[in-house]
């Protein structure tokens, strides 16, 4: 373990989320409210649900239900919501993106009411094209005001939303779209990076993709296949939109595993799985509402829907950079954003301390960083912690069929460079070797239920995948990881 730590003051830990559930209800100490959150897992739900004042349009009886068994939990009953309302319960006003596009200096916000208005909008336009609830939505964007608009507003109109990575090749796209079956695409001529235009919309068409909803970039002129559509055509300018009601198992998103090993897994997301995304953000990366977050990623990777929710859904901003986040621009923009809470990727890290480039910058305003998809140095992380003149990295290690982490970190306790400090708030784990005996080494498996662990697979047998043959814990059902 590294010497080099941070350790949190009286102010920073009293003014916790942690800490006021804590106190409200009644617990001293973290081990006791990690406890608490596992051994009386309905009634964390139900006070998280609660503190992120998630909105239902039928509220729920109780929390979970086990019919048939912790392998297969129905997460409020008879309930009926759309997460998308949780994200708009900010101020108008209220910043809601902060972005800045390639090759551009300056920083430009789009307010919570602008970004309703054009969910509302592209909610009407999907309808308006002749898709109805239930019809599948690709994506394959990157990361840009518009791909989080549209992504929002699919599942705002009860249209389950496939993404895929704008990394992807035309064979992984179409094996993707595939498995998933959406009816329209929705993607870009060209993705602009470092002053050069990689073609986005030809591999598309490349992977036999559906009708494909086309955002111009460029201003190179591209002809489209007949079926498809510009963006500035497709958008029709009604901005209400009443959101659709669905049970709480309802899919709202499609993401899939890496696939390295054969064909990737597709994992659905339900409307509670955000739960699990939001709740993350408020408890270990202690998200609060005017905050600022940055984590650059993509919606083809768990990582994006996890941002639009954990930021959202705790009424702070996205903050988003169309550049590449390893150089002096990037820098820049996490200093004129105000970024409170930066998320990486460890060889991020490595670039930026080889380099130095980051070290002209102010980012005094992050509150904590925090760590994943890598393993991390402690050496880099110590780097990043100074970077922002000391402040603590919460690693944060999960899944997309975990809807977030189960192993991560929390601004009350004392922070090592790449080291966890708690098991995830409402998720529990054991570790066992090859005996099946608990040990400080060995196999990680999860033990059910909680909010954000998939209940399905469209391409495989969930219980298969991830229960099958699974050893037993203290008379408990063991999940495997997935990853």
């Amino acid at each position: 373990m590294s010497t080099y730590s941070w350790k949190p003051s009286e102010s920073v830990i009293s003014s916790s989320n942690i800490v006021q559930i804590m106190r409200a209800q009644g617990i001293s100490n973290y081990e006791e409210f990690w406890r608490w959150s596992v051994d009386k897992r309905a009634d964390f739900w139900d006070t998280t649900i609660k503190a992120l004042n998630i909105p239902f349009k039928k509220t729920y009886s109780k929390v979970f239900d086990l019919p048939n068994g912790v392998e297969t939990p129905h997460w409020f009953p008879n309930a009926e919501l759309n997460i998308v309302d949780a994200c708009f319960q900010n101020a108008p006003e209220s910043a809601a993106i902060i972005f800045q596009k390639e090759g551009e200096h300056k920083t430009e916000t789009v307010t919570q009411l602008e970004l309703e208005q054009l969910v509302n909008r592209i909610a009407n336009s999907l309808v308006a094209l002749g898709l109805e609830k239930g019809d599948r939505v690709a994506i394959d964007l990157p990361m840009t005001v518009e791909a989080v608009a549209i992504y929002l507003a699919a599942i705002k109109a009860g249209m389950p939303v496939v993404t895929v990575a704008d990394s992807f090749t035309p064979k992984e796209i179409e094996v993707r779209l595939k498995i998933a079956q959406p009816k329209v695409i929705f993607t870009q001529d060209a993705i602009q990076r470092a002053g050069k235009e990689l073609p986005l919309y030809t591999k598309v068409c490349e992977a036999k993709a559906p009708r494909a909803i086309v955002i111009q970039v460029s201003e190179q002129a591209i002809s489209l296949r007949n079926e498809d559509v510009f963006w500035k055509d497709f958008l029709v300018e009604k901005d209400s939109f009443e959101s659709s009601s669905h049970r709480a198992e309802d899919i709202i998103t499609v993401l899939f595993s890496s696939g390295t090993t054969g064909e990737p897994k597709a994992i659905p997301w339900n409307h509670t799985t955000p739960i699990k995304c939001a709740s993350d953000g408020f408890y270990h990366q202690n998200i609060k509402e005017g905050d600022v977050v940055c984590w650059p990623t993509n919606l083809g990777w768990m990582m994006g829907p996890w941002l639009v929710f954990a930021a959202l859904i705790n009424k702070a901003s996205i903050a988003l950079y169309y550049g590449a986040p390893v150089g002096e621009g990037f820098g820049s923009f996490i200093e004129k954003a105000e970024v409170t809470m930066l998320g990486v990727i460890p060889s991020f890290v490595k670039t930026w301390k080889d380099s130095a480039c980051m070290e002209a910058f102010n980012w005094n305003a992050i509150k904590c960083f925090s760590s994943t998809g890598e393993v991390s140095s402690p050496s880099e992380m110590t780097y990043l912690m100074q970077l922002a003149n000391d402040k603590p990295i919460i690693e944060y290690c999960g899944g997309t069929e975990i809807g977030g982490g189960y192993i991560t970190s929390t601004v009350v306790q004392e922070n090592f460079p790449s080291t966890f400090s708690s098991k995830a708030l409402g998720t529990d784990f054991v570790l066992l070797d090859e005996n099946d005996k608990q040990s400080n080494k060995g196999e990680v498996f999860i033990i059910p239920p909680s909010i954000g662990l998939s209940n399905t697979l469209l391409n495989r047998d969930h219980y298969n995948v991830y229960f099958e043959g699974t050893p037993k814990y203290k008379n408990q059902t063991l999940r495997r990881h997935g990853d």
